[in-house]
């Protein structure tokens, strides 16, 4: 299997995880929420598979570009 990274799109905060490890997700489901600015932002899979990992927690700070997820195709 491919595993593929999901990165944040924005620096923030990790608000609320919405997927699991072991969830399947389609392209475009809302693997989690981050609080940038006051504005709840979602990073969503890029296409459809499981989620292999979730690589953060609740109110960890990101950077644009991390890694925030796994998705095995």
């Amino acid at each position: 299997m491919t595993q593929t990274r999901v990165l944040a799109d924005v620096s923030g905060s990790v608000w609320k995880i919405e997927a699991a490890p072991g969830d399947q997700v389609a392209e475009g489901d809302t693997i989690l929420l981050l609080e940038s600015m006051k504005m709840e932002i979602p990073v969503p899979a890029p296409h459809a598979g499981r989620i292999a990992a979730i690589l953060v927690e609740p109110e960890q700070a990101v950077t644009e570009g991390d890694a925030v997820a796994l998705i095995e195709r």
